[in-house]
């Protein structure tokens, strides 16, 4: 099925929930233990067998558009250098000097050609090849092609860059982002202008993940920002492996019926909205003004995370007007997920780590928290023979 007929479909099963009054469910409800949410050594098995061996994101195209262009940045303990070479590819590698450890990038964006460590003077491309040793013939006899920045497994597709944090391991990108990543291919992301990021901070990992993967809370939680523009409660849930595409009807969703059914699928924004989420922590919302990517990274305790919202347009500003506007459209929506989502988060964590109770559960209705939770337990369990969890 193409990306036409499956919108056409989701939009056709929205509006009948909405005239039916009844949602997408799973066949029932699921309990999950409350310290999956609390126990420190859980937190660590998911870092080691979930963040650190599948492709997760760590930039934008277009934070780097040209050649030269570099990222440095911190994910989970460990410090990364992403470039945009002259052919257009791009690197990952750990950005650790490899005489003694020091970092060689300083964290953050910049273009340039070559990197140069401050400790010792250690210089190397913007590839990770060793360029040159300061003092080679007092240092002693080495080989350059020895002392390269340690590479990681990267991949660009649809205007994201993802790689693996564990040097060495193999893995089908390919295979892993799947369906999910033609749907957001289509967006052609790379191809956008970059309005800049705003960081949140909140609860456990999951915690904050749940709150992407439904809109059973827009009533209580978002009653003047999201539930008088979008239905609560009101989900449909399609899957891509460990991914999902959740489509969620606005009270104006009704107006498609005077649109032919074969053109419902060009009526994103218009109508409906879809939340793209990439497992383990990318969430996308392509509104009209704006397109925001959240990247949730654990951390640095199990109680914590630090969300980068990274917010991308159509086209740059034309004017100052306009730059004004799209500001305000970021920190408006940086505010929502903030003070609406993640600061219930944190009285969320407060609550699980009472011991109040043993479990959570997972309605009928929150039929994607039950698709990501199993997926979690899929992969915590490292045992290649139990099937992989079906929506």
């Amino acid at each position: 099925m193409n990306i036409p007929e499956q919108y056409n479909q989701i939009v056709t099963k929205m509006l009948d929930y909405v005239e039916s009054e009844r949602t997408d469910q799973a066949a029932s409800t699921l309990s999950v233990p409350s310290r999956a949410y609390t126990d420190p050594s859980i937190w660590e098995r998911e870092m080691e067998l979930i963040f650190k061996r599948l492709p997760i994101l760590v930039a934008l195209s277009v934070e780097l558009p040209h050649s030269g262009d570099y990222k440095a940045v911190e994910l989970l303990g460990k410090p990364l250098l992403i470039t945009r070479l002259e052919d257009g590819s791009v690197r990952a590698m750990l950005n650790v000097c490899t005489h003694r450890g020091m970092l060689v990038a300083q964290e953050g964006r910049g273009n340039c050609t070559h990197f140069t460590c401050r400790y010792h003077g250690w210089a190397y491309a913007s590839d990770g090849r060793a360029k040159g040793i300061t003092g080679l013939k007092k240092f002693g006899a080495t080989d350059l092609n020895d002392h390269g920045l340690t590479q990681l497994p990267v991949h660009e597709r649809g205007g994201l860059i993802f790689a693996v944090l564990t040097p060495g391991v193999r893995v089908d990108f390919d295979r892993f982002l799947g369906g999910m990543i033609k749907d957001v291919e289509r967006l052609n992301f790379q191809d956008w202008h970059f309005c800049g990021t705003r960081e949140v901070f909140g609860a456990n990992w999951k915690v904050a993940y749940d709150g992407y993967l439904e809109g059973y809370h827009f009533a209580a939680a978002h009653p003047e920002t999201i539930n008088p523009r979008t239905y609560s409660n009101v989900m449909h849930f399609e899957a891509h492996g460990p991914h999902l595409l959740v489509g969620f009807p606005q009270r104006s969703i009704g107006k498609l019926r005077g649109v032919p059914a074969n053109d419902w699928w060009q009526h994103e924004n218009d109508g409906y909205d879809f939340v793209r989420l990439l497992f383990p922590n990318v969430s996308i919302f392509v509104a009209p003004e704006i397109t925001q990517i959240a990247q949730l990274i654990p951390g640095p305790t199990p109680d914590k995370n630090r969300t980068v919202l990274h917010f991308i347009s159509r086209s740059a500003p034309a004017n100052d007007e306009d730059r004004v506007k799209l500001e305000q459209m970021i920190d408006w929506l940086r505010d929502v997920v903030d003070k609406e989502d993640y600061q219930v988060g944190l009285k969320v964590q407060k609550g699980l780590e009472s011991g109040a109770r043993s479990h959570v559960k997972f309605g009928r209705n929150e039929r994607g928290n039950q698709y990501f939770h199993n997926w979690v337990d899929y992969y915590l369990a490292e045992d290649p023979q139990r099937p992989k969890p079906q929506l």
